[in-house]
């Protein structure tokens, strides 16, 4: 069974860097497509970062620029790279995978905190 199981986040100062992970433990990584998305309290998920199995990246315009997302196949891993954070990030950042199937599996969330 896939489980995504996410690393990285916590606190940074607004201007710093922060790389994300999410490891899909249990899957071949063969997924449809993958990506990032965060949520605050109040509001809906958003997605960030979108990449798909062709390499394919979407970006919401709000961290264009700023943010990367990518991929590791050996490691079964995607990542979220993240610059010139700004207080608006600060949100519960989700990893989600989907398959060819249409299965999507989701990380369990981390907190992204961009305070002075």
């Amino acid at each position: 069974q896939v489980q995504p199981v996410q690393s990285g986040g916590g606190l940074v100062q607004p201007g710093g860097s922060l790389r994300l992970s999410c490891e899909a433990s249990g899957s071949n990584f063969s997924f449809n497509s993958m990506g990032w998305y965060r949520q605050v309290p109040g509001k809906q998920r958003e997605l960030v970062a979108g990449l798909t199995r062709n390499g394919d990246t979407t970006y919401a315009d709000s961290v264009k620029g700023r943010f990367t997302i990518s991929r590791d196949n050996a490691k079964s891993t995607v990542y979220l790279q993240m610059d010139s954070l700004k207080s608006e990030d600060t949100a519960v950042y989700y990893c989600a995978f989907y398959s060819r199937s249409g299965a999507d599996y989701w990380g369990q969330g981390t907190q992204v905190t961009v305070s002075s």
